[in-house]
């Protein structure tokens, strides 16, 4: 039940940097930091689902 959260925590959190960065420190219509952050956030919460499964099912055997 919590792994769909973290997924979604990781996600929100990394896009939110990404788009703050963006206003900060990029121009009006870049969203440079936005793209490569919120992509960077869905690999490491794959990463984490991956491990996460993988833990789970050694457990259970």
């Amino acid at each position: 039940m919590g792994i769909p959260f973290q997924m979604g925590i990781v996600i929100f959190a990394f896009t939110y940097l990404g788009i703050w960065l963006d206003e900060k420190y990029s121009g009006e219509s870049s969203s440079f930091y936005t793209i490569i952050l919120s992509l960077l956030s869905v690999f490491i919460a794959l990463y984490n689902v991956i491990r996460q499964v993988k833990n789970i099912n050694k457990n259970n055997e």
